[in-house]
């Protein structure tokens, strides 16, 4: 009897710590039913989500079997977001804001996605990225970023907590020690940053300092190898991290988030199992899982592993309870910041996502010469493959926003493998169609992609009037006289561009 009880416990402990995704717009009944057995956070992606009305459906659902239950979203607004996943995000992303650098602004764009989560009935948002994107050939994070400066990073850090927070939403920084400065993307293998300890001192660790200042009481570590702090373990498995490091050198008290622990970065070497229980035992609080692996069997398993770690003596017992105590102290004070935001706005609306794309816009000389277009135009918009944080289906672009102001505008979309199979001749596409016309040439992150940048290469000396409007991080990519600069890819970005190309203010 006291056998089964001690499992019963045991199992309540190892359900508390998992933040487990789900597949559908309504909760499964494995998800509710967990609820009642301690399953205390679950976290919510594109595919749960049509409309905020739908998902304040849902997470009241939830919540009917607790009403202190952390409902967490990976929305960054930008390139990554999913509450607007369907459209686009209405609102620019870090490296716009960070580019415009007025934090009272990036506060105000917080803020009102706060509400937003907030009406959705969304607690913790894992987000802001307080990553310092010192290395512009970063495959994960680029755009995420508030820029490449460490200072501007803290500063917009901090305003962006203040805001979200403001508006009853618990924020999270990430991706601890900071994930700015690696070349591999650790959705499919393990990034190294190696630099040495005063360097990631001055570069790294600013901005999560600067959170922890401004009252984030979570913090998502990353799945990065730190060889100046622990040669052989990834940040999310490293008690050398994440207790020595974040909890004893910064002094934070407050909940680790593990990264998706179904991440290639650490299931390569450890498995999904294997992984959800060092990070556990390193210090991690909540994992966080089901980007992939959403199902009740995945679940099940990581319950089983944590139980069988502890009875194995691999897992201590009170570190387990200590993570479970963690989470209950964040829900409680979650549920706490929510109603205390009482009636903070019901929704998003007000513009202000508009108006900080359209200030994020930059142009060369020569755009403004051949600006505003008279005519319609033909777009090509060059896309890349997008990281699996971003996603493939969320819209981007501008020939959607310039049709609508220039009727009779056409585009083509062109892709990487498209190219590389040799099944698309640019001439064909693009040139032809725009014999006569403008010609509007759309890149995202083309100095990452050389196929991108020949792409614009060919275009634009075919074509010496065409306008670039480059989505990404700015690059030497092309000698076209006239570009513009979003410095993002999201709805709003595209929207704002459009704006720029027919002379909207």
């Amino acid at each position: 009897m006291a056998s089964s009880k001690h499992n019963g416990e045991l199992r309540r402990l190892a359900l508390s710590v998992l933040q487990p995704g789900f597949v559908g717009t309504e909760a499964p009944d494995w998800v509710l039913r967990d609820i009642g057995d301690g399953l205390a956070s679950v976290v919510l992606f594109s595919r749960n989500i049509v409309s905020t009305e739908q998902v304040a459906r849902l997470t009241a659902q939830l919540r009917a079997e607790n009403p202190e239950l952390i409902v967490a979203i990976d929305e960054e607004a930008g390139d990554v977001t999913r509450i607007e996943s369907a459209t686009g995000s209405s609102r620019p992303g870090n490296f716009a804001l960070g580019t415009v650098d007025d934090t009272e602004l990036t506060e105000a764009v917080a803020a009102d996605l706060g509400r937003q989560l907030r009406t959705a009935g969304v607690s913790l948002d894992y987000a802001p990225s307080a990553d310092v994107n010192s290395n512009p050939d970063n495959p994960i994070i680029g755009v995420r970023s508030f820029g490449s400066d460490p200072d501007v990073v803290s500063r917009h850090t901090t305003a962006w907590i203040r805001g979200l927070q403001s508006s009853g939403v618990a924020a999270c920084a990430k991706h601890f020690p900071g994930h700015g400065d690696v070349a591999v993307d650790s959705h499919h293998d393990l990034p190294a940053y190696g630099a040495g300890r005063d360097e990631i001192a001055a570069q790294a660790l600013p901005p999560f300092r600067a959170a922890l200042a401004a009252g984030v009481r979570a913090v998502m570590s990353g799945h990065l190898l730190v060889p100046a702090y622990d040669p052989d373990l990834p940040a999310t498995l490293s008690r050398r991290i994440l207790r020595d490091l974040l909890r004893h050198e910064l002094g934070f008290d407050g909940l680790v988030v593990s990264d998706a622990i179904e991440m290639g970065a650490v299931t390569r070497r450890y498995g999904i199992d294997g992984a959800t229980v060092k990070a556990v035992a390193a210090g991690v609080d909540a994992i966080c899982v089901g980007g992939e692996s959403a199902e009740e069997a995945t679940t099940e398993l990581l319950v089983k592993a944590l139980a069988a770690a502890v009875a194995a003596g691999e897992l201590p017992e009170e570190r387990l309870a200590e993570a479970a105590g963690r989470v209950r102290e964040f829900a409680a004070w979650s549920a706490a910041l929510r109603a205390s935001a009482g009636g903070a706005g019901e929704a998003a609306g007000d513009g202000i996502g508009h108006l900080a794309a359209r200030r994020a816009v930059r142009l060369t000389g020569a755009a403004r010469e051949a600006l505003p277009l008279t005519a319609a135009p033909h777009v090509v918009e060059l896309a890349p493959v997008t990281n699996m944080a971003i996603g493939k289906e969320t819209p981007w672009g501008v020939a959607g926003p310039l049709r609508e102001r220039l009727p009779g505008t056409t585009s083509v979309r062109v892709r990487d493998e498209e190219l590389r199979e040799g099944t698309l001749e640019l001439t064909s596409c693009a040139l032809e169609p725009a014999a006569g016309r403008p010609l509007v040439v759309v890149a995202r992150d083309a100095a990452r992609h050389p196929w991108m940048s020949r792409a614009l290469t060919g275009l634009t000396t075919a074509r010496p009037d065409a306008i670039v409007v480059e989505m990404g991080l700015p690059g030497t990519t092309t000698a076209a006289p006239a570009q513009i600069f979003t410095h993002g890819a999201s709805a709003a970005s595209g929207v704002a561009a459009a704006d720029v190309l027919t002379g909207r203010d």
